[in-house]
């Protein structure tokens, strides 16, 4: 019994321990698809969570860029180039402008045989246009054959292509029946026409009209304009979706600007820095500055050697000499350096010039007068702790001076003297106020920062060669902005060379005003300067720049290299001049650099050249001589010379200083004159024109329109059309008898009244 009871338990037991078996089977089966469902689960969390992310960044980080590109796979965009602004002289002249050329794009994908499944014809056409590129606009074959056959919607050929090439090309495609894939779409070249007249400041543009330098490069957003296009929309198969609706968004064309420079007088400043750099060998060349002190407008302003604004990347004469033997990067560098403006770009140190600067702040502190007898004393050199510096004159000192004497001397140690007993901080003050420490945001590309050691760190030896514009660097540009703040009664303007842009679309104007920067000095300190100026002409260094019949104030220079660095650097002869004294109306300032060692003095190099450029620039500005405000002094009386053969008739007026046109086809020798015009007892100036007549017919000349001109210009133009004239007053044309279009007798003598005043 109890052993049957035993089996029993057991059985049970056993019975027991494997329902526990299957119920902890079933339970771990139960937990681990429990934890498969949770995997899962969170797999599914994490999938769903990159997915919000990935949209997330795709929309939020990467949006913009998937917008454009799809914009760009489903759309065609046919760039419409604006007109680029062309550039004008004060007097309506054009300097540069955009002529129009035609840029020759192809659509790979149209140009095919007609037959779309004939691929060896379309692999021969293309060929064939590829062929017909490289010949007409002298193009690589390969690299025109891979543009041909590329997969791209457009690809550009060539651009700024001249009208003969394109229609060479028109021809071309007409005899081989090319309808389809070419494209010649209208472009714009730029242009000037004076090919070299005023290069480094003009600059020029690039193959896509994008300004390279000069103003072109300063004032390309002004100038440039905005592009327009054409958008048409085209298939995933990338081909255009005919009778798509075209979205068109104009172009906006840039603006004209129109420049200070009077286009004659940069003629006159150009003709005569080549001369004096060619003739004289002048190694580094020359720039000269023509200011408006009273506006602050530069009339002119030119380097030499200049460059061809038509063919930029040309080596001028002077750089072509080498250019063949220059690296790669030392060419670049090179065309780079043909480009500056020497005038802004360039730093120099400005030589006795600046004794002017010294001689103004000295007045205005009172540390002198102009005249104070014995103010100074020259003894050949000045000791400056234990430093001799020489006076250029140290052979023959001159001596005792006032300060005058000394500006008219250039003496060096005098100035020495003057600059000691100002002394550093209130030199520095000055300087900061004629606007040496800062550029003069002229609107000119490269502007360069001067150069100055600090105020604290100045030596008495820096200090003396200071006075006498040694051993500090600043711009052209600077230095004549300051003189002019001292001929403009002690009045810094900012200079000013675009004078206002139009909007070529509108036709709207914007005026670049004429701005006032600060009082330097007083307006009577600038006036004691202004005739201590003329003393230096009349009596000092700077008696080569006179003028005939004006009042002209100067200052010769001649910067000297630093000890060892002549070869590299040489001198600078250099001159600065103001006219008329009184009221002066034009600063003019000439720098030639490195001149050669037997002729570098700024007095005997420059000042002849400033005069022969000022004989010719202030009567075309209008400014009366002496001579002019005296009225018609100096007028010579027409004679008799009626009766008498030609060529008698031709030798007594050209004796008395006329000039003779004559009306006839016969022998002078034995033809007599009948009559002349004007009569006989006429008064005229000296080469006026006597019309000589064998018969009683007459030459008829028009008189043309003399409203506004100087007597420089009403005199040419009436010599042009065989006119003579009678002048009363001075300044500008304002009234003339006859009135202009009046048909006359050719000689006849017209009446023209002027008003005394200046035009800005």
């Amino acid at each position: 019994m109890s052993k049957r009871k035993n089996k029993k338990i057991y059985k049970t037991s056993t019975t027991n321990k494997k329902v526990v078996k299957i119920n902890e089977d079933f339970k771990s089966q139960n937990f681990i698809y429990t934890r498969k469902i949770q995997i899962t689960f969170i797999v599914i969390i994490l999938i769903f969570i990159l997915l919000i992310s990935r949209i997330g960044y795709l929309q939020f980080v990467q949006g913009s860029y998937l917008k454009e590109l799809a914009y760009k796979q489903q759309a065609i965009n046919q760039i419409i180039s604006p007109k680029r602004g062309s550039i004008y002289d004060s007097t309506g002249k054009v300097l540069a402008t955009s002529a129009s050329v035609d840029t020759i794009t192809i659509n790979p994908n149209k140009i095919k045989d007609s037959k779309d499944d004939d691929s060896s014809k379309t692999k021969e056409i293309k060929e064939k246009v590829a062929k017909a590129f490289s010949e007409i606009f002298e193009l690589e074959y390969e690299e025109t054959l891979k543009k041909v056959n590329s997969t791209a919607q457009v690809e550009t050929i060539i651009k700024k292509v001249d009208q003969d090439k394109v229609e060479e090309l028109r021809n071309w495609m007409k005899e081989n029946k090319i309808t389809a894939g070419i494209n010649i779409d209208e472009d714009t070249k730029r242009y000037y026409p004076y090919d070299t007249f005023l290069s480094q400041v003009l600059g020029s543009c690039g193959s896509d009209n994008q300004g390279l330098s000069g103003i072109e490069y300063k004032w390309d957003s002004t100038l440039s304009g905005t592009p327009g296009k054409i958008v048409s929309s085209k298939s995933a198969s990338q081909e255009e979706i005919p009778n798509a609706e075209e979205t068109y968004i104009p172009a906006e064309n840039g603006n004209d600007l129109t420049l200070t420079i009077d286009f004659n007088i940069q003629t006159i400043v150009e003709k005569y820095l080549k001369q004096v750099v060619d003739n004289n060998n002048v190694e580094n060349g020359g720039d000269c500055i023509v200011m408006n002190p009273k506006t602050g407008d530069i009339l002119a302003m030119a380097t030499y050697p200049n460059y061809d604004l038509n063919n930029a990347f040309t080596p001028n004469e002077t750089l072509s000499r080498t250019y063949s033997s220059l690296s790669a990067e030392e060419k670049t560098n090179a065309i780079f350096k043909m480009w500056s403006n020497k005038s802004v770009s360039e730093l120099y140190e400005p030589g006795s010039v600046f004794k002017i600067i010294t001689s103004a702040i000295a007045l205005e502190e009172n540390v002198t007068t102009p005249n104070t007898a014995n103010d100074f004393n020259c003894k050949g050199s000045e000791i400056i702790t234990d430093i001799p510096v020489n006076c250029w004159s140290y052979n023959d000192p001159h001596g005792f001076q006032t300060l005058t004497q000394a500006l008219e001397n250039s003496c060096n140690p005098a100035f020495m003297q003057l600059a000691s007993r100002i002394g550093t901080t209130t030199l520095y003050k000055y300087y900061k106020s004629f606007g040496f420490f800062d550029k003069t945001g002229v609107g000119l590309q490269g502007e360069s920062q001067s150069i100055f050691k600090p105020e604290n760190s100045v030596l008495p030896i820096e200090r003396a060669t200071m006075s006498f514009g040694q051993r500090f660097s600043i711009t052209p540009l600077q230095m004549i902005t300051a003189i002019s703040a001292i001929a403009n009664d002690g009045v810094l303007m900012k200079p000013r060379i675009v004078k206002d842009y139009k909007n070529i679309d509108t036709g709207a104007i914007t005026t670049i005003e004429p701005e006032e920067v600060r009082q330097v000095i007083s307006s009577e300190t600038a006036s004691k300067v202004k005739h201590m100026m003329e003393s230096v002409i009349e009596y000092g260094t700077g008696w080569r720049a006179g003028v005939t019949g004006y009042t002209v104030g100067g200052k010769t220079g001649t910067s000297e290299p630093i000890d060892g660095k002549e070869d590299i650097d040489g001198y600078v002869a250099t001159f600065v001049a103001i006219s008329p004294v009184e009221d002066t109306q034009v600063v003019l300032l000439l720098n030639l650099y490195k001149p050669p060692k037997d002729n570098y003095n700024g007095g005997t190099l420059a000042g002849p050249i400033v005069s022969q450029m000022l004989k010719e620039i202030l009567p075309y500005l209008g400014i009366p001589s002496n001579a002019e405000k005296s009225g018609n002094e100096n007028l010579i009386t027409v004679p008799e010379i009626r009766n008498k053969t030609i060529t008698e008739a031709e030798k007594i007026l050209k004796k008395a200083g006329f000039n003779t046109k004559i009306s006839t086809s016969n022998n002078k020798n034995s033809t007599v004159v009948v009559d002349q015009v004007p009569k006989p007892g006429a008064t005229l100036s000296d080469g006026s024109i006597i019309m000589l007549y064998d018969q009683n017919t007459r030459t008829s000349a028009t008189v043309p329109d003399l409203t506004g001109k100087t007597l420089y210009q009403a005199t040419s133009d009436l010599r042009n059309n065989n006119l003579n004239i009678s002048a009363e007053g001075a300044g500008y044309v304002v009234s003339q008898d006859p009135p202009k279009g009046s048909v006359v007798d050719a000689g006849t003598v017209i009446n023209v009244t002027f008003k005394q005043s200046y035009k800005n």
